[in-house]
């Protein structure tokens, strides 16, 4: 007795540059990743490095046939860029990776040739108070941009915490926001007298929405159309992205910066915790503020630096000591 085998169904050849012709394409699988994502912080720093990607591989590119040669084009745009904005983007790829091989959509590991680069140690990173006072009161910066300088600062919360921020988030009578933090917990953070004086200025008209907006209105359709939860209901405008953001600081901020280069909004998160250090806050205020989870992770915010170093020696110098006064 014969048996014969029922015909199963063709797959077609796989190129050899290229690996196979079918399966899920990039641009479903980041959509699908992203929605994924609890965290609307880690979502939104993901979608810059994945859309890069969907545009170096081509939106209908299969992920299985993702290939470390498409993986270090998508690398190179920030080739030149700071270790920690290397290392951000890399994550992002490296995250989606992981996720796609847990969904059996990639067998290999196409982020395999790339490497985390090490961040050199930096030195004071706090910015001088008098130098923050003066930009923050500057009439000649937007009142948006004065607000949010001044909203980091006041609540060392991070860039992207507070630009996702909604109107409906704010609880402007006890001066605090809930924010989504980095691990994707509802924390919230407080601002002072400045912050609670601006805000109102911001807000005329506004329930709900994005608390910082664009320019310009967002478009209603297509591939740039943002979700509906990141338009204003009433101006139609967006909400205010995060590279357009740091560019408007580093631009306002270079002419004050000793070498014209400008500074990060991250930067504002640091010069808080700095000053507070420098006040005499304890680490576990710091912590409080800061909101991390381990008193380690403070080290880095809080090295009270040069101004700190000047002021010892000189309280220490016994020839200083000695003089009359």
């Amino acid at each position: 007795m014969s048996v014969v085998a029922f015909p199963g169904p063709s797959t077609p050849p796989a190129d050899p540059a290229t690996g196979p012709t079918t399966g899920s394409p990039v641009e479903a699988a980041v959509e699908r990743f992203l929605e994924s994502l609890q965290a609307a912080t880690t979502r939104a720093g993901y979608a810059q490095t994945l859309a890069r990607l969907t545009t170096v591989a081509g939106p209908q590119h299969p992920v299985a046939a993702l290939t470390p040669e498409q993986y270090a084009a998508v690398m190179h745009q920030w080739s030149t860029a700071a270790a920690a904005t290397w290392n951000r983007h890399l994550s992002a790829l490296v995250s989606f990776t992981t996720w796609a091989q847990r969904q059996d959509l990639l067998a290999t590991n196409p982020a395999r040739r790339l490497e985390r680069r090490k961040a050199a140690r930096r030195g004071d990173r706090a910015i001088p108070a008098a130098r923050l006072d003066k930009l923050f009161t500057d009439p000649k910066h937007a009142l948006r941009e004065r607000l949010l300088w001044r909203m980091l600062y006041d609540t060392a919360a991070r860039a992207e915490e507070i630009l996702t921020l909604n109107v409906e988030d704010l609880d402007l009578e006890f001066r605090r926001a809930r924010v989504t933090s980095k691990g994707g917990a509802i924390e919230y953070v407080h601002w002072a007298t400045p912050t609670a004086r601006l805000l109102p200025r911001l807000l005329i008209g506004r329930t709900a929405g994005p608390v910082f907006l664009a320019d310009r209105r967002a478009p209603a359709s297509g591939r740039r159309a943002p979700a509906s939860g990141d338009v204003c209901p009433i101006t139609g405008r967006g909400r205010l992205s995060y590279p357009r953001a740091e560019y408007l600081f580093k631009t306002a901020s270079a002419e004050l910066d000793p070498h014209r280069q400008g500074w990060t909004l991250h930067q504002l998160r640091h010069s808080a915790l700095q000053h507070l250090a420098q006040a005499g806050r304890t680490a576990p205020e710091l912590q409080a503020k800061s909101r991390h989870q381990h008193l380690a992770s403070l080290g880095r915010y809080v090295r009270l630096g040069e101004e700190t170093s000047a002021r010892i020696t000189a309280e220490a110098d016994p020839i200083q000591r000695r003089r009359p006064r």
